[in-house]
């Protein structure tokens, strides 16, 4: 097994859009106002306090209007000596590393928007992290919450005047003086040249945004392991090109898939060389689907670290439900999926599944075998039988051991990745294509069925990403599935697709191309 060493720490990306930090103590609906003011449900809302861990940033977008970016963190528990006192339940043991995220994000950002909640009124956590911010000598405006219309302003407001900062009342539920949050935001931002032409991201006003639930978000869509249906079959024997964006060689998108404890956000940090995720030995550590961005040399790559993906049965919790939505869904978003399994448990049935459903929807992925330095050295060849067996039916997923912890393996996953991308938009010239079935029908005719041997017409790529191929034939239902295999294998060794998933369709046709 090669030993490559990992990857020299890389610099964030530091974008050109200036930030503000939204920060509070736990359940005061940071990441329900999060959401509203990006107009997306991308960050995990629910009534259990300590649901956020993570800090996630995301782009608040008006007509006409400066864009600038806002950062979703954990809630932060102080005590009056500005050291973190215990939190509840959700949060129990992950308070330093979550007031360490949140003290970067407010280090970045240009201004701070403490969030409190009306309802309870001020309490001591709220005072203690008033105090904290008041030293980091930045504009701060405190964002009184769950206040639901103007009635109620001054009653609920009265106490908070106390922390001494600017208040503005909100409901981030039902979207009550949004706008106007936006307008204060906007006013603790440096001076900068309007983006012309900036429009709101989907229409829609903000006060019009519906934050019903998560559960919106294709609850019902991925939950299920052993789902397969959205499998695209559209385009064939057509000229379309996939959806999406063009394809950008400067930006590589992968998305951090896996059983929970395998060690992903371990591997992220390791990848980018920053502790961006909050890492723990407990399972579940990570909830929301977190953007990382970093720069490798001349590309931007994103990783989106996700929540551990737990058989359905044994879920039970609805925010765990939440978060394997967002794990799954995140892998239709990446350009590459990286499977990490974790070594030391070996092929588990979970792991089998999540290879099964990314083959069958044709999801350009890898397998990173996490761990793989706690593993005996005597046990590791079993080890590696085992997991080339379980790609028995995908061979040409990329197997890779590696470990985050010592850096082991970690140099080639980035170029694996970039390659299994640039594969997936192989586009094939007709006279390529022509040559290519005459050389798969020369080395092996397709055997014969029912006393008939198939007649194939031509072949023609029906789209890219992944590259799909259609034979035209004279009855699709006599090609058998072992020589659809070799006519893969071909397909892959002429066109140099070694490791993207490829479509190879047969479709009945009585009539020659041209006639």
């Amino acid at each position: 097994m090669p030993i490559a060493q990992p990857p020299a720490p890389s610099a964030p990306v530091t974008t050109h859009l200036p930030k503000i930090a939204l920060v509070g103590r736990p359940n005061v609906g940071k990441s329900t106002l999060f959401n509203r003011l990006i107009r997306a449900n991308r960050a995990i809302t629910h009534d259990r306090p300590g649901v956020t861990r993570d800090r996630m940033e995301g782009q608040v977008r008006s007509r006409g209007k400066q864009t600038f970016a806002i950062v979703d963190t954990g809630g932060i528990t102080l005590d009056a000596h500005a050291a973190v006192a215990q939190g509840p339940e959700g949060i129990r043991g992950f308070e330093a590393e979550i007031l360490r995220q949140a003290e970067a994000a407010m280090a970045e950002a240009a201004g701070i928007c403490l969030v409190v909640d009306g309802r309870d009124g001020l309490t001591p956590f709220d005072e203690h992290l008033a105090a904290h911010l008041r030293r980091a000598g930045k504009p701060v405006l405190v964002v009184v919450n769950k206040v639901d219309g103007v009635e109620r302003e001054d009653e609920m407001l009265a106490e908070f005047h106390a922390l001494g900062f600017p208040l503005l009342p909100v409901s981030a539920a039902h979207g009550h003086n949004v706008r106007v949050l936006e307008d204060e935001m906007r006013e603790m931002l440096p001076d900068e040249p309007e983006e012309e032409g900036a429009e709101d991201e989907d229409g829609a006003d903000a006060d019009d945004f519906d934050l019903a639930s998560n559960d919106g978000e294709g609850a019902d869509e991925m939950a299920d392991e052993d789902a397969g249906e959205g499998d695209a079959e559209s385009g064939e024997g057509s000229a379309a090109e996939p959806k999406g964006p063009p394809y950008d060689p400067t930006h590589l998108r992968l998305a951090m898939l896996g059983r929970p404890n395998a060690g992903k956000s371990s591997l992220v940090n390791a990848l980018t060389g920053q502790q961006r995720m909050i890492v723990s030995d407990m399972a579940g550590t990570t909830r929301d689907s977190v953007d990382v961005s970093f720069e490798s040399g001349d590309k931007t790559i994103t990783f989106v670290d996700t929540a551990g993906v737990r058989r359905r049965s044994r879920i039970t919790d609805s925010v765990e439900r939440y978060s394997v939505n967002a794990s799954l869904k995140s892998t239709t978003k990446a350009h590459v999926t990286l499977l990490v399994l974790d070594a030391l448990q070996g092929v588990t049935q979970q792991d089998k599944r999540l290879v099964d459903l990314l083959d069958e929807r044709k999801t350009p992925f890898m397998v990173l075998v996490n761990k793989i330095d706690l593993v005996p050295r005597k046990l590791i060849p079993d080890l590696e039988a085992s997991f080339k067996g379980m790609l028995e039916f995908c061979p040409h997923v990329p197997l890779l051991y590696v470990s985050a912890k010592s850096g082991k393996g970690l140099g080639p996953v980035l170029p694996m990745a970039e390659r299994v991308r640039a594969e997936c938009h192989v586009r094939v010239g007709t006279g390529q294509l022509n040559r290519a079935m005459e050389e798969v029908l020369t080395r092996h005719q397709p055997p014969v069925v029912r006393r008939l041997r198939p007649k194939f017409f031509y072949l023609t790529q029906a789209e890219t990403n992944p590259p799909t191929f259609v034979f035209f034939v004279n009855d699709a239902d006599r090609i058998q599935t072992p020589y659809a295999r070799y006519v893969e294998k071909a397909l892959r060794r002429m066109f140099r697709i070694e490791h993207a998933p490829m479509r190879v369709r047969f479709r009945s046709s009585h009539k020659k191309k041209g006639e």
